[in-house]
């Protein structure tokens, strides 16, 4: 069976914002509202929600976090041609 997972992220253009947020994250910022006043990406405003998706359909970089680090978990800055992604997996199967 193929893998499928549900993650949210927040995308920004500095490195420096990115670790930024995920530190505000860290000391109990609540992820989806940071998304939604921080995210450019258009899955920003429904709290950085991408929904399920399989393996190949998103950037190298992204999927190696979703579908291979602690689910759960605040990963990142990681960087891709897009910006700079906090990632977070919900869930994996």
């Amino acid at each position: 069976m193929m893998a499928v997972a549900c993650a949210h992220h927040i995308l920004v253009k500095s490195e420096k914002l990115a670790q930024k947020l995920k530190e505000e994250i860290a000391k109990g910022a609540d992820f989806g509202k940071v998304a939604r006043k921080h995210s450019i990406c258009p899955s920003g405003k429904k709290g950085g929600d991408l929904g399920e998706f399989r393996p190949g359909q998103m950037v190298k970089a992204f999927d190696n976090v979703v579908f291979k680090k602690e689910v759960l978990k605040v990963h990142g800055p990681v960087k891709t041609r897009f910006g700079y992604h906090l990632i977070k997996t919900i869930y994996r199967t």
